[in-house]
């Protein structure tokens, strides 16, 4: 399911689950805010808003408010000893879209709780215990991919890379033997 909502003067398409940027809204981390102008709901069938869809509001939960990088603003009028520099930073609220509701509904005033995404390794690190389990049931250490050695750095190394120098029997380039 989505919905395209309007916030801030800018219409965003979300679906669950999606983090978006908008400009500022109202809200501490971790609140669940309301978007009660939603344009299009879609899904199996697209309900169109005239102008908005009734009833449907977009739930999200407020991440972050931070503020957006330094624009400069600088103006020169030459020859006229005019200069203007001007610094701005937006402020912005980074959202999780949590639900797209319909018929009125209201949505919860709590976060859902986030499920925990595990690490690579600790993934891999339960399967390779239970296949390193000895007969006794004592669980043996994993294995641990070995380091590939670091290169020895020579002297032989270390010149090999400059160009190759002159013989010392050779006259220097450009002057002529007498």
């Amino acid at each position: 399911m989505f919905a395209v909502f309007k916030t801030g003067g800018k219409q965003y398409r979300v679906a669950a689950e999606d983090v978006l940027k908008v400009d500022k809204v109202k809200g501490n981390p971790g609140e669940i805010v309301e978007f009660g102008e939603v344009l299009v709901v879609g899904g199996d069938s697209v309900t169109l808003g005239a102008p908005t869809v009734v009833g449907a509001t977009v739930a999200a939960e407020v991440l972050e408010q931070a503020r957006g990088p330094k624009i400069i603003a600088f103006k020169k009028r030459r020859r006229k000893n005019s200069r203007r520099k001007r610094g701005h930073r937006q402020e912005f609220t980074l959202l999780r879209i949590t639900e797209i509701l319909t018929e009125g509904k209201k949505p919860d005033r709590t976060a859902p709780p986030r499920p925990r995404r595990a690490r690579a390794a600790d993934s891999v690190a339960p399967a390779a215990a239970e296949a390193a389990a000895d007969a006794d049931g004592e669980v043996a250490a994993a294995p641990v991919a070995a380091k590939k050695p670091a290169k020895p750095r020579t002297k032989a190394t270390a010149t090999a890379k400059k160009a190759p120098a002159r013989p010392k029997s050779a006259p220097p380039k450009g002057k002529k033997e007498k």
